[in-house]
């Protein structure tokens, strides 16, 4: 009975000794079997997502610089061909009232006209009817207001610079030691105390815009005076700095080396 126990154990056990090294060599079998196929379509996969971002980054760069070159010359065509729209059509409407349609002869009538309005107005006649004409719109409410500010941003940008006009462009210490802010100079005062006078420079500092900003009564020795013309200085703020040159001079460091040289010829001679 004992032998036929144990051989019946050991019939048990042989199927699960068997069945123990198929499925080991099964699995030690399948994993050298899968990889190299599970490997190469991640290594194609892999290249293409590099090809894919390559092309995706020139075509990009390519863009942009597309972009960058065209913006301007698009900003520019538009403005322009929006002015030219905008200044035919003062004159236009009459000449096609009378039958005459021809795109840019309003135009051309219009820049004439502001011509022959500025050489008029240079005359004393053409002065004598501005002040009338002034004289009845400062009596008007609401519309006093709209022209005095349009006259005065018409005047800092007039040739002749008249007394409403920037002076000249300066240079300040704005808002505090180590920082210079660019400023337009208006006019000057004289402020009286009892210490005596003192003469002060009123310097206008655009904030945001050319024709907002902030006033200022400054000391003439604390103006930093830059050879530039008002001309630049509007193109300077306007631009937001970047129209601005690489090295600023002063009045100052011109004038300076012209008087050594004077006196340098008066000690030789």
């Amino acid at each position: 009975m004992a032998t036929r126990e144990r051989d019946r154990d050991r019939e048990l056990l042989i199927p699960v000794s068997a069945l123990a090294d198929d499925g080991g060599g099964s699995k030690s079998s399948s994993p050298s079997s899968t990889p190299p196929a599970a490997t190469a379509p991640s290594h194609h996969h892999s290249g293409r997502e590099a090809v894919s971002k390559v092309v995706r980054s020139w075509a990009s760069k390519k863009f942009m610089t597309g972009c960058v070159i065209l913006l301007p010359m698009a900003i520019t065509f538009y403005v322009t061909w929006g002015f030219v729209h905008f200044v035919d059509g003062f004159f236009s409407p009459i000449y096609n009232h009378l039958g005459i349609n021809i795109f840019g002869l309003g135009f051309v009538t219009s820049l004439s006209f502001i011509f022959l309005v500025g050489i008029f107005m240079s005359s004393w006649l053409g002065a004598s009817v501005l002040t009338l004409g002034e004289w009845f719109i400062k009596k008007m409410p609401l519309v006093s207001y709209i022209y005095s500010a349009s006259k005065q941003i018409s005047a800092a940008i007039s040739p002749d610079q008249s007394t409403n006009a920037f002076k000249e462009v300066a240079i300040i210490r704005h808002p505090r030691m180590g920082e210079y802010a660019f400023g337009f100079i208006t006019s000057s005062v004289i402020l009286q105390r009892n210490v005596g006078e003192e003469e002060l420079t009123c310097v206008y500092v655009p904030s945001n815009h050319l024709y907002l900003g902030d006033i200022f009564l400054i000391s003439s020795n604390d103006i930093i005076r830059p050879n530039l013309s008002v001309r630049e200085g509007i193109e300077i703020v306007i631009s937001g700095g970047m129209s601005i040159p690489q090295i600023l001079t002063t009045v100052d460091a011109q004038v300076t080396p012209a008087a050594r040289i004077g006196n340098l010829a008066g000690l030789k001679a």
